[in-house]
């Protein structure tokens, strides 16, 4: 069975400890928005795989590149813009894909060999690559 990235695991003294920083470290990075982690009733952090991963991210900036907070929120911000991007590229291509099959096209064929000149053939079934 394979853990929830999102569930909470660690405490503040644990992540402290591990990652070698102050706790009120990361009480400025979750006031600042930079980490999110999860509470329990008794309002304890909890800091799921998913934070650790994106601590290691601000800790690489912060001490092995020099950047400063700010420029770390606007990192972090394009970081989660271009993954939203990706998964949303990932679903029209899936969803593109689906409608080929449905209309009885493979389309993983002839995608795997470029054309010299780089052109396109229009065939009646649409756009084709220029076989050899």
């Amino acid at each position: 069975m394979r853990r929830d990235p999102k569930a909470g695991a660690y405490m503040i003294g644990v992540v402290a400890t591990r990652y070698e920083i102050h706790p009120q470290t990361l009480r400025i990075y979750e006031r600042e928005g930079l980490l999110t982690p999860s509470r329990t009733e008794g309002k304890t952090r909890l800091f799921s795989e998913e934070d650790l991963e994106r601590l290691e991210v601000i800790l690489n900036l912060t001490r092995d590149m020099g950047v400063n907070l700010a420029g770390v929120e606007v990192i972090l911000n394009l970081r989660d813009r271009m993954q939203k991007m990706q998964e949303e590229m990932q679903e029209i291509i899936e969803a593109y894909e689906a409608k080929l099959r449905a209309a009885g096209i493979d389309p993983g064929a002839g995608f795997g060999k470029v054309s010299p000149t780089g052109l396109v053939k229009i065939t009646a079934k649409g756009l084709l690559k220029k076989s050899k």
